[in-house]
């Protein structure tokens, strides 16, 4: 038997008289009883009633905390005493009634969704995104299609929240038209956008800041020493493409047999190959492309360009190159759809494109609701300050516990995982817990560069699954497209094996690469 685009399909017949194992039933409890919580967006104004409660009760106690953190601006290691606060203070409460406004304004995924939603919008609906999947379709080799899914997730990590926006719909979709289930698409493309998120097989913007916060915290044992940018390198790579790999095993040896065939009732479209008007579209996009890339390679590349660090010539760090991705991103993707349109027949001017975006606009409605919630929830927690209290005291029993090596990697691995169901800030935790850790493991005669790989793998499985990661929501609305009822629940239970599994395995390479002696990155 063979599907719609010419490609065998025994494994989906396979799927249908598979019996549903242990794992099958745990995962479906998890997506029931997480579908019959309430909206999101109800669950967050609960969450903000446990805040203002908490913090009541700890301000009341005088619960402080006392501890050393790099700033992150001035490169300085601080004492810091921090108190929590109470929401039922008089500063508290003017806190929550005049700060609504200024939280959702200040909510940085707001403006990135908004501004990439222009580009993509257009894309999306002048048939480029459409096609594109279905060229890739035609030509990827479907055996290691989930691993370039996968991995396109992982790089995309360089471009900072466009991963979020782009790919993981384009993953959903492109599943779809081969007759897979969609969401396992979505679960693919989102494993390794966010649980693989903090290595690469590129230096990333994010590891500069890392490392030299981590430089900052080794000065307080020994200032003339000092990580590089790519004192990781070597274990980022590796862990990139083991992880990859663990991810494209889990979708297809796990959630795509749990989700069986796809019953959504949006139907898979023919793809005996591209009509002539859409392959003369996709030239089109291929010609806007190339002219992007020319103009703003002559804005970057050139020393002294406009797009470099003005200070320091750079071009990852601190540039405007890097700190205008996402509006880069997003007019990339409108040349593109743009040109497509123009080709194919589905645009005839910037009118129609401008009714393209506002269309899209309108179906960004519900996440924009859910996303000022979130924005309150998250200024109140850390008006609080109960989740910098939490963490320091966690460093500070970890600091006193009588454990080194790879008792050390394991304990410590654990509690930035934990950790980052409250801080999901990669820079923000780090800014905590390099200043107590650096020194500690430095004083046990171990490399520093071994902390931030333990950070690393710590920081990263748990963000498809912690509520405080604002684009869980967003991935529900992608599911909700071919999933009617789909849910929190629904994205948790397909994401929890990829958080389970890769914290595990990706713990014991550390420890194998610590125990074998292999150098982390060049020396």
């Amino acid at each position: 038997m063979a599907d719609q685009i010419g490609y065998p399909t025994p494994s989906r017949t396979q799927t249908v008289a598979r019996k549903p194992g242990a794992l099958d039933r745990f995962l479906t409890t998890i997506e029931r009883v997480g579908n019959k919580v309430p909206h999101p967006g109800i669950i967050f104004f609960i969450l903000i009633g446990i805040v203002i409660v908490l913090s009541a009760i700890f301000g009341l106690l005088g619960t402080s905390i006392t501890y050393e953190v790099a700033d992150p601006v001035s490169g300085e290691i601080e004492t810091r005493t921090t108190d929590v606060r109470s929401l039922l203070s008089p500063e508290g409460l003017r806190f929550m009634i005049t700060s609504p406004v200024a939280n959702f304004l200040g909510f940085g995924s707001v403006g990135v969704i908004v501004i990439a939603m222009v580009g993509v919008g257009v894309a999306e609906e002048s048939g480029l995104i459409a096609t594109l999947v279905r060229k890739i379709v035609l030509i990827a080799p479907r055996s290691i299609f989930t691993f370039i899914v996968v991995m396109l997730g992982v790089v995309s990590s360089i471009a900072a929240d466009a991963g979020y926006l782009v790919l993981v719909p384009l993953g959903a979709a492109a599943f779809h038209s081969l007759g897979r289930h969609p969401l396992a698409g979505l679960a693919a493309a989102f494993s390794g956008v966010a649980a693989v998120f903090l290595v690469n097989v590129f230096v990333t913007p994010t590891d500069a800041l890392l490392a030299e916060m981590t430089n900052d915290a080794i000065r307080l044992v020994d200032p003339a020493r000092q990580v590089t940018l790519v004192g990781n390198l070597y274990f980022m790579i590796v862990s990139s493409l083991l992880m990859a790999v663990l991810c494209t095993l889990i979708t297809e040896k796990i959630v795509e047999p749990h989700l069986g065939p796809y019953t959504g009732g949006v139907p898979v479209q023919a793809a005996e190959g591209l009509a002539p008007e859409q392959s003369r579209g996709l030239r089109n996009a291929g010609v806007a492309l190339a002219v992007f890339v020319a103009a703003m390679a002559l804005l970057t590349v050139p020393p002294n360009s406009v797009l470099r660090n003005p200070q320091t010539g750079e071009i990852l760090s601190g540039s405007p190159f890097m700190d205008g991705l996402i509006i880069q991103i997003s007019a990339l993707f409108f040349a593109v759809g743009f040109a497509y349109g123009k080709g194919a027949g589905t645009i005839n001017n910037l009118t129609q494109a401008i009714g393209m975006i506002v269309k899209t606009f309108g179906g960004l409605a519900g996440l924009i609701f859910l996303l000022l919630v979130i924005a309150q929830f998250i200024a109140f927690f850390n008006f609080t300050n109960m989740a910098v209290v939490l963490a320091a005291n966690l460093a500070d029993i970890l600091q006193d516990a009588p454990i080194n090596g790879v008792g050390y990697i394991i304990i410590f691995v654990l509690i930035i995982f934990l950790i980052d169901v409250l801080i999901t800030g990669a820079v923000a935790k780090w800014a905590i817990f390099a200043p107590v850790f650096i020194p500690l493991f430095m004083r046990l005669g171990g490399d520093p560069n071994l902390v931030l790989a333990a950070y690393r793998v710590g920081d990263s499985p748990m963000n498809v699954i912690t509520p405080l990661n604002v684009y869980l929501g967003v991935m529900v609305g992608f599911a909700a497209k071919y999933q009617k009822d789909a849910g929190i629940g629904t994205i948790v239970s397909l994401m929890l094996p990829y958080t389970g599994i890769l914290v595990v395995a990706w713990t014991l390479l550390l420890i194998a690469w610590y125990l074998l002696g292999i150098p982390l990155g060049p020396a």
